[in-house]
């Protein structure tokens, strides 16, 4: 196909070359953070692990749990022991074997590394038990209904203790995983590249011998990009570009409603900056959540492509609490709530936003719906990884950021709203949320867990550290010469079975 041999393509480096020197080139929306699976964060990142770092578990399409690095597993009787049989003849990219024992090392590390973020995600283990080369026991302490699917994301991938051991903390600047690519270098905000590795263990289902990712934060810029050739897969077309890839006769369309929300964070205890009206009186953050027409700011800004919410789980979700439905906008409700708290004639308050185009006009939307119920807000623009550092140390009053989304219900709200959870930017702390959602993984039985989610959702409704907004779906820009593509709801980028034609 001509088209990819432009000049833009050469200068990018892109090749469609057959089978021969293949770059898969793939625009992000914006940068990842570390590339420590213990310690990252971002959406992005997780679309690069895809490729770099193996699970324990992965998921189909239909959200079933399958065997990854793990080929199969068991429970006792009490489902307080996992028993697990692992793959063999896997290898890390550093030539490290993987079996048992570096199982048990990256439990461990997830559990006591100063920097991890995935301590709460694999508390409920108390120990390991080799039982052989390639088997190996998890003890809990109670049965924990998610940790498989834990064990499914980032608490679940391996990375080398070779690798790990040497570096420390450092390990992301030099990842070291498993997975079908191995990392060959970053520059931080321009790309990422991953060459193939070639003693992957499915290695006949890897058609490339490099993949690039590149963070293009405009929407319509990442889409230009596919459209003259210069990349090959975009990541969250825009709702309101939709149209207009469709219309392309170079460029396919695919998509997944996903599993996460947006919304804005609230500093409510995360350090000095929680010590403002918006951070101290969750009548403020009613207001603001009041002022708010969620089904206008969908049709907005996603042209009605996205859903309107306000809890962690989307309407069509067996977890939504219906006790809660999604608000209508009451600005005059919004206006006694202030004058309440003690601003009648309204106050200012400062929410930071990522640089990309999207959460910038979400939030120039709710600027303008605020306002009219007194509420006047100062939008401050940064780069994605910016903004997640900013909020973990607690230097920011409110974000408008997202999930996106885990397919156990605790993956959307344990860590972001408990004590000392693993993502609790907010800083929240109530110790009746913290009981109903540890109960909450301890038992299987549907009902019951969704009853204790209900009663948790009626303080986080009243407290409101979180103000959710939209549930979005995930879009995705093929150049159409790409085959084998599944869109898959955890709005992840697999490559397995993924070829480029010439």
């Amino acid at each position: 196909m001509l088209r990819h041999l432009t000049l833009g393509a050469v200068l990018l480096g892109a090749t469609v070359l057959g089978a021969q020197a293949q770059d898969l080139r793939i625009a992000l929306q914006s940068d990842a953070d570390v590339l420590d699976p213990d310690q990252s964060r971002t959406f992005v990142g997780r679309i690069v692990y895809t490729a770099l770092c193996d699970k324990l578990v992965d998921i189909t399409p239909e959200l079933e749990l399958i065997g990854q690095l793990a080929t199969e597993w068991s429970w006792n009787e009490d489902q307080t022991q996992l028993t697990m049989q692992l793959r063999e003849g896997v290898t890390f990219h550093d030539g490290t074997p993987f079996n048992a024992e570096a199982v048990a090392y990256n439990i461990e590390r997830s559990q006591t590394l100063e920097e991890s973020r995935r301590k709460s995600e694999v508390a409920s283990i108390t120990g390991t038990e080799v039982l052989g080369e390639y088997e190996i026991r998890f003890d809990l302490a109670q049965p924990d209904a998610t940790l498989l699917a834990q064990l499914a994301d980032r608490a679940g991938m391996m990375i080398s203790p070779t690798a790990a051991q040497e570096a420390g903390a450092d390990f992301g600047s030099n990842p070291v995983c498993s997975g079908p690519f191995a990392f060959d270098n970053r520059v931080a905000q321009d790309r990422i590249v991953l060459t193939r590795f070639a003693d992957y263990w499915n290695a006949d289902e890897i058609n490339f011998d490099s993949v690039t990712y590149l963070p293009i934060p405009d929407n319509t810029v990442r889409l230009a990009n596919l459209q003259s050739g210069d990349v090959h897969i975009v990541d969250r077309v825009s709702a309101t570009d939709l149209e207009q890839a469709k219309a392309d006769p170079n460029v396919q369309v695919a998509s997944a409603v996903s599993l996460g929300y947006q919304g804005i964070t609230v500093n409510v205890g995360n350090g000095e900056r929680a010590n403002t009206p918006l951070g101290q009186d969750a009548r403020i953050r009613r207001a603001l959540s009041l002022s708010i027409d969620r089904e206008a700011l969908n049709q907005v800004v996603f042209n009605g492509a996205f859903a309107a919410g306000n809890q962690p789980f989307p309407p069509n979700s067996p977890w939504f609490d219906q006790d809660h439905p999604i608000p209508a906008r009451d600005v005059e409700a919004a206006k006694a709530l202030l004058a309440e708290a003690g601003y009648p004639d309204g106050l200012t308050i400062q929410i930071q936003a990522p640089n990309s185009t999207e959460p910038q006009q979400v939030m120039q939307v709710v600027q303008a719906m605020a306002a009219e119920a007194g509420i006047t807000i100062e939008i401050v623009s940064k780069e994605f990884a910016t903004m997640l550092q900013d909020q973990t140390a607690g230097d920011y009053t409110a974000s408008q950021v997202g999930w996106s989304g885990r397919v156990d219900p605790d993956g959307n709200i344990h860590q972001f709203v408990t004590t000392d959870g693993g993502i609790n930017d907010s800083g929240f702390s109530d110790p009746k949320v913290d009981e109903l959602l540890n109960a909450a993984r301890t038992t299987n039985d549907t009902a019951e867990r969704r009853d204790l989610y209900n009663q948790a959702r009626d303080i986080l409704m009243e407290q409101s550290p979180l103000v959710y907004l939209y549930h979005q779906t995930w879009i995705w820009g093929l150049d159409d010469a790409i085959s084998g593509f599944t869109p898959y709801p955890d709005g992840m980028i697999r490559l397995e079975g993924v070829s480029l034609q010439e």
